[in-house]
């Protein structure tokens, strides 16, 4: 009897799905697309009905060979591929291949689990469809798309900025986002303003806050009138002038959707979107498990939908019940609410079993994985228990003309917090999430009754000032690109990713800055190509992609519609965007070698500093701009001497990242890595860590031994000993310090 073949994207998901099919079927992998439009052509017929021409992708034909030859001879052919856009067109690509050499349609099935465990594709098998056009046709629409703006904007870049740039539908609407958001802080006015803050003794010691004056709520915006006031209230008693007390609840959170996943593994974690997805694709195609071969431990990974399967719903509910008690389970399962654009035939992202506890299969996954995993079953356990009761009491006190106010939060029942805990929250982010608030975290009052004299310990006026905007983090320009309907599930790792990687936007302590070649791209484009970096415009792209998966409009008039004014933009822009290759802005710096002016210039690595008599004098100059103007960056010299003519050696910034350079250049050219001061940890190495670059910019820390040793570590090392393990040296880590020996757990607060 001839068997059954099923295809599906990743070898790792074959060998899943191949344990749960047995002998009946083969199972086969496309190893990711198979095929996509050429790379030194836009292969899209731009100048008729946008057809795309797509060709075989490098090093993928052995794979379309081995399929079709598999094909050739099976009784039916299923393509499992991802259930989204992505994973549609990359069936309908091997379709087109299987059918083109001669296999009958009708034999040709679409199948799609959302999990890959047993009973879900023995489902997905049992319900077959076929391949969904109008999913393929807004996949093909986005990738026309994007086609389009790369490779019309590309070399308009290359020509007016610098060779090798490149530009993104999306991707630079989120770099302009985080220019906008940098130029919103530098030209943000701080405004002044005073708190007067009570403490009291206690028990427990509490404080309350100044809020009335004559029974109208003053805000104090200068030192004077606050510092008068607490002289006028000095010497007064306080009386307690009114007391309420109410219970508070906070229902449980939704399951994770891809957004919230990637948000809540950046601020719980520290991982990257990418880093995040890559370890969510390994959970979902199935983790060795011992004897039992490979298991898929989540549901798919990239979706919009809080929507959960009703078996897992009352599996859920089974084990809070027997883990948790009936007092943590309510009388009805918890529903949530997905926005109008999700996909709702996906699910949630959740364990494929919540009866499979993360310490029972921690043995079998890596570090990464075990958190990651444990954060989603967390969140999925959570979803469906009883919602957290907190005892709030707020209290008025009376001293003299003014009122202070007091309030304190107690927990009196964990609910749904006693699965996921708490969320760090992280304070620089304006816009947080649900579980992030600070209400938890104020103190206990004492049982204060109406009537009840009182004696402050300490009056204190205290200054502030309005803060900017803060920078985004990843997490939180998730955030904002999901709210403002910018991107989809399957993108916003690869956005936030993109943009670091071509050097718009740089990440330093876990905010990302636009660098100079950001910030001067996005002007030029906004102001060329407004329509195209609208948010709001990009966002009706995506409502409109929407609106082509659903049959409801035709994807090649949607891409004309964008096309049209587009092209007459490019026109445009050709002819007048400023060239900044070929610009030289004047300055007042005297050249220190010919005593001519220098001049800013444009080159690999940014702006610098040229002699203007260039190519007569060649002297170049790093610099910065502050609120004193064009400032020269000086080399900082070090005491470390140059081996070679023992003159001191200087820090400079090159290709790789920065290194050592003698000061005695041009006479002297001898260079080396900086060094960290700490001894590599092999033993019986002996070299030196010392600081490196990759060659996307990341910087990283290796042995000076290196090929012979290759130790190398993410964390900058620093030369203290661990007290715990007295391993040699920290690292540094999220603002602190920590032990970088597996086990250990030793961790220090940055002073």
């Amino acid at each position: 009897m001839a068997k059954s073949l099923l295809i599906v994207e990743s070898p790792s998901k074959a060998r899943t799905i191949q344990k749960y099919l047995g002998k009946d079927f083969v199972v086969k992998s496309s190893v990711g697309h198979v095929k996509d439009l050429p790379k030194d052509e836009i292969g899209i017929d731009v100048d008729g009905s946008f057809e795309p021409h797509y060709i075989t992708i490098h090093g993928k034909k052995k794979v379309l060979d081995e399929i079709r030859s598999a094909a050739r001879n099976a009784a039916r052919v299923y393509l499992a591929t991802d259930p989204d856009r992505e994973g549609e067109a990359i069936a309908w690509h091997i379709a087109q291949e299987i059918q083109d050499a001669g296999y009958a349609k009708d034999k040709l099935f679409r199948v799609r689990f959302n999990e890959i465990t047993k009973k879900a594709i023995l489902q997905g098998l049992e319900e077959p469809t076929r391949i969904d056009d109008d999913m393929v046709n807004a996949q093909q629409a986005r990738r026309v798309l994007d086609r389009i703006v790369g490779y019309r904007l590309s070399p308009l870049l290359w020509d007016k900025v610098k060779r090798g740039l490149s530009a993104g539908r999306v991707q630079s609407v989120a770099v302009r986002l985080v220019a906008e958001r940098e130029a919103e802080i530098r030209a943000f006015v701080p405004e002044e303003s005073w708190s007067i803050t009570a403490r009291f003794a206690g028990p427990p010691p509490f404080e309350a806050r100044f809020t009335r004056l004559d029974g109208k709520a003053v805000k104090l915006t200068e030192e004077g009138p606050a510092r008068a006031l607490v002289a006028e209230l000095a010497d007064h008693p306080y009386r307690v002038d009114a007391v309420t007390r109410k219970e508070r609840k906070k229902k449980a959170l939704a399951p994770f959707i891809t957004s919230q996943l990637q948000q809540d593994a950046s601020r719980r974690l520290g991982f990257a979107p990418k880093r995040t997805m890559s370890i969510a694709q390994q959970l979902y195609e199935g983790v060795e498990m011992g004897s039992e071969g490979p298991v898929g431990l989540i549901t798919y990974m990239r979706t919009d939908s809080t929507r959960i399967s009703p078996d897992a719903v009352e599996a859920a509910r089974d084990f809070i019940r027997s883990s948790y008690g009936a007092d943590y389970l309510p009388d009805k399962p918890n529903v949530y609410k997905s926005k109008s654009s999700a996909q709702d035939a996906h699910e949630a992202i959740r364990p494929t079993d919540v009866t499979l506890h993360p310490d029972q299969v921690a043995g079998a996954l890596s570090r990464d994985q075990y958190r990651l995993y444990k954060l989603i079953w967390e969140r999925f356990v959570a979803c469906q228990m009883t919602p957290a009761r907190y005892d709030d009491t707020a209290a008025d006190l009376l001293c003299g003309r003014a009122t202070f106010r007091a309030t304190g939060s107690v927990l009196t029942f964990p609910g749904w917090r006693r699965a996921y805990g708490e969320t760090v929250a992280d304070p620089e982010d304006e816009k947080v999430q649900p579980d992030e608030t600070a209400e938890e975290q104020e103190g206990v009052l004492p049982a204060l009754e109406e009537g009840q004299k009182l004696t402050a310990r300490e009056l204190e006026p205290k200054q502030h000032f309005t803060q900017p905007p803060p920078r985004y983090s990843e997490a939180s320009l998730i955030k904002e690109l999901e709210e403002r309907g910018i991107g989809r599930p399957s993108t916003y790792a690869t956005i936030i990713t993109t943009i670091q990687d071509r050097k718009y936007v740089e990440k330093r302590e876990s905010r990302l800055h636009p660098t100079d070649l950001g910030v001067v791209v996005n002007d030029l484009l906004v102001a060329h190509f407004p329509k195209v970096l609208d948010p709001e415009f990009t966002a009706g792209m995506e409502a409109e992609l929407d609106e082509v998966e659903h049959g409801k409009k035709n994807w090649q008039e949607s891409v004309r519609d964008f096309y049209v004014p587009f092209n007459k933009d490019m026109e445009t822009a050709q002819e007048e965007m400023r060239n900044i290759k070929r610009e030289q802005v004047p300055t007042d710096i005297d050249c220190d070698q010919c005593g001519q002016k220098m001049v800013i210039r444009w080159g690999r690595h940014g702006r610098f500093l040229a002699c203007s008599a260039y190519p007569e004098c060649k002297n170049t100059q790093e610099f910065r701009e502050s609120e004193r103007g064009i400032e020269i960056v000086h080399d900082e010299v070090t005491s470390t001497p140059c081996p070679q003519c023992a003159k001191p050696m200087a820090i400079k910034n090159g290709r790789f990242g920065r290194f050592l350079a003698c000061t005695g250049y041009p006479e002297c050219k001898t260079t080396r890595p900086i060094p960290t001061g700490v001894k590599c940890p092999r033993e019986g190495c002996g070299g030196d860590l010392v600081e490196k670059q990759s060659r996307k910019g990341k910087v990283f820390f290796s042995c000076g031994n290196y090929p012979k040793c290759d130790f190398a570590s993410w964390d900058r090392p620093v030369a203290e000993p661990c007290p715990t393990c007295e391993h040699p040296f920290l690292v540094v880590k999220r603002g602190g310090l920590v032990c970088p020996v597996k086990g250990c757990g030793y961790t220090k607060k940055a002073a």
